[in-house]
């Protein structure tokens, strides 16, 4: 006789058969080991950081003159810091003029030069005029700045704690004539840095 005739002749001994499968099967299952681990990094923190300028002639003019006569000029300096934690590409613009005389512009005569005197050392100034000096603007007048081939150079990069002192000149030009006596203009100039 065959083992499953006599299981089904049998239905206690196939019950009985059927369970010692089953615990056998169970037993195999629970008793496979398997191996774990982990591992974390818990508090991973982002932070942006900060672009900012510090100017030295914060909400004043870089430059006043009066009295001016043909040939005249006056020269100022600002000292422009990136007192932020990056690093930043740094530009100057000028807003439009604002001329007394709108006859006889005298933004169309003012000459003007930007230069870069260099970069402070610690706490010590650059020297300007010393030759080292870089020309950011000087190709043209007030009211051609920052024109079509008249452009300001880029100021350049500067690293989070980098100063730069710049000097501007302005210069009344010879070829003003007795029109441009009594007249004024006047201009903003922005540092920007992104």
């Amino acid at each position: 006789m065959s083992r499953l005739r006599v299981l089904a002749a049998n239905p206690r001994l196939a019950l009985g058969a059927l369970l010692t499968l089953l615990l056998a099967a169970g037993a195999v299952v629970g008793s496979g080991a398997d191996f774990t681990a982990s591992s974390a990094n818990p508090a991973n923190t982002f932070a942006s950081g900060t672009l900012s300028i510090v100017n030295s002639k914060e909400g004043t003019a870089v430059l006043s003159a009066s009295g001016l006569r043909p040939t005249g000029s006056a020269v100022g300096t600002v000292d422009i810091e990136n007192s932020g934690s990056l690093g930043g590409a740094f530009t100057l613009s000028r807003t439009t003029p604002v001329d007394s005389d709108s006859s006889n512009p005298m933004s169309g005569k003012l000459n003007v030069t930007v230069v870069d005197c260099g970069t402070f050392s610690g706490a010590t100034a650059p020297t300007c005029g010393d030759g080292d000096d870089v020309v950011k603007y000087g190709s043209g007048t007030l009211a051609q700045m920052g024109t079509g081939g008249h452009a300001i150079s880029a100021l350049g990069t500067y690293a989070a704690g980098e100063k730069h002192r710049y000097q501007f000149t302005v210069q009344l030009d010879a070829s003003a004539g007795n029109a441009y006596q009594g007249d004024s203009s006047s201009v903003e100039f922005d540092f920007n840095a992104i």
